[in-house]
């Protein structure tokens, strides 16, 4: 068997879709999803990329994905990378896809001076919790997510104040 993790190119939108949908399910969040197969064209392949994804393929099949984004500490004055998603097909995990991935957005931290690699977990997913213990991560139980979004996002920034 062949491992090997390669970046996402134009004409991967679907299959990349198709990861977020599984990773949905996965979550029970399918209904949650609205991104298309345009929006991910764009973000990822137009004339100003903001996110970025890397494929697993093992003998040359798609089985995973990891969409990820540069962020910046303040305190450590350096950037990072945001792992927004990572996904492994069920059907093959345990082949070191995960691995491979975590791994690969590891060695792009270190070759480019990075200095964190961040994601969330939901706290009700023991495996994935363990895994990524397994592999060093320090679980950040300190820190609250905030989220403003819809509505919400609508009327705040109807609130704009004058320049």
């Amino acid at each position: 068997m062949s491992l090997c993790i390669r970046s996402a190119i134009l004409g991967d939108e679907g299959l990349v879709l198709d990861f977020i949908f599984a990773l949905a399910k996965y979550e029970s969040l399918e209904h949650k999803v609205e991104a298309t197969k345009e929006d991910l064209a764009r973000d990822l392949f137009g004339p100003n990329p903001r996110v970025f994804c890397d494929v697993a393929e093992l003998d040359g099949k798609p089985i995973g994905f990891a969409l990820w984004y540069y962020t910046y500490s303040t305190f450590r004055g350096k950037h990072g990378i945001w792992l927004e998603d990572l996904f492994v097909d069920p059907e093959v995990r345990g082949v070191g896809a995960g691995k491979a991935l975590m791994a690969h957005l590891a060695a792009r931290c270190q070759h480019e001076g990075l200095a964190r690699f961040e994601w969330w977990v939901l706290n009700w997913n023991k495996p994935s919790i363990d895994f990524y213990k397994s592999l060093g991560a320090e679980m950040q139980d300190e820190w609250t997510v905030c989220r403003i979004d819809g509505a919400a996002l609508e009327k705040l920034a109807a609130q704009n104040l004058p320049k």
